[in-house]
């Protein structure tokens, strides 16, 4: 079953308020690149991970107004797909989702601008908010916008950078994916009028299976397939991302030197080889067993939440990170 078959959410209309977004815009023509690119990037699937939790932090409130979560769930997502825009123009990645990234087909310029307008829409979208109660509005692109773009800033300064500790790569995940979940789970919660200590909850349940997915994804550069990542296996290593898998490599001294050698020039036939010997060694299951015991802290997190019924969702939540990771 799918995720939100189980958690009971209707992904037709996370996609319609999505594209509401762009169509509400009068500025902007339907039939314009920039309309055109984003329903395109919309329509390239994904599984709505943020808006989704948008919508189950709303659960535990006492008093939902649909209306305003689902533009919540909404400008969630489209703050994500605007990061991945400019991720994937920074990390030089030709595909996204197993199809041609949007910077290939429009050119940099265009993307760059197209992501752009998505962040500053998103920050108009929720301004209608701001001034409620905790100011949930401005927390999410305070967070979503800011965090990320520093996240991708400490990405770019610690290129091929194998002197990289733990804690920064965990900064950098932090900003880069679970803040923006964690918030996601906060903001519906308080869009919701849940208190201020029932959100905090969420908030740091959100924040362990955020970073948990972020590093299951980046073992995946390791140990999936083409076809699971939609890019070739051992790209993060190809772009000088050195990720939690790489960083316990280095401790093994035959390993170390082979993988401090790997630059920007490095032949792809030697980086396959690091990436083999890697995946062959104990990295990816001291990686996995970090990413468990961050599962299992959120779980902890739930049980404190069980005097709700949305606690399922959760559960749900917990199920799908641990068995999946994508």
């Amino acid at each position: 079953m799918k995720l939100d078959e189980a958690l009971q959410i209707s992904l037709h209309s996370i996609n319609r308020e999505i594209n509401n977004i762009v169509r509400q815009d009068k500025d902007v023509p339907r039939s314009s690149l920039l309309a055109e690119s984003i329903s395109g990037l919309i329509a390239s699937g994904g599984k709505r991970l943020r808006p989704l939790m948008v919508v189950v932090g709303s659960r535990f409130g006492p008093s939902p107004d649909q209306r305003k979560i689902w533009r919540l769930a909404a400008a969630a997502e489209f703050i994500h797909a605007a990061s991945l825009i400019h991720d994937d123009i920074i990390d030089g990645s030709p595909l996204r989702r197993g199809k041609p990234a949007m910077h290939t087909t429009v050119g940099v310029n265009a993307a760059v601008h197209i992501g752009n307008y998505m962040f500053a829409r998103v920050i108009e979208l929720v301004s209608a908010y701001s001034a409620e109660r905790e100011k949930y509005a401005y927390d999410l692109t305070f967070i979503a916008i800011t965090r990320l773009c520093i996240g991708e800033y400490q990405q770019l300064s610690h290129a091929f950078d194998y002197g990289m500790t733990v804690d920064q790569y965990l900064e950098k995940s932090r900003n880069k994916t679970s803040l923006l979940m964690a918030a996601c789970l906060r903001t519906g919660a308080l869009a919701a009028g849940a208190s201020g200590e029932i959100a905090g909850r969420l908030y740091e349940f959100g924040d362990k299976l955020g970073l948990s997915f972020q590093i299951r994804d980046d073992l995946l550069d390791f140990t999936g397939s083409e076809e699971e990542l939609g890019k070739p296996a051992g790209s993060d290593l190809r772009n000088g991302q050195v990720t939690l898998p790489v960083l316990y490599a280095l401790e093994d001294p035959a390993l170390a030197p082979r993988i401090r050698s790997i630059g920007p020039d490095t032949a792809p036939q030697e980086i396959a080889s690091v990436v083999a010997a890697i995946k062959a060694g104990d990295a990816p299951e001291r990686t996995e067993a970090f990413s468990r015991r961050l599962l299992n802290e959120a779980r902890g997190i739930a049980a404190e939440l069980s005097g709700f019924p949305a606690q399922r969702d959760l559960l749900t939540l917990l199920e799908y990170f641990g068995g999946r990771g994508r």
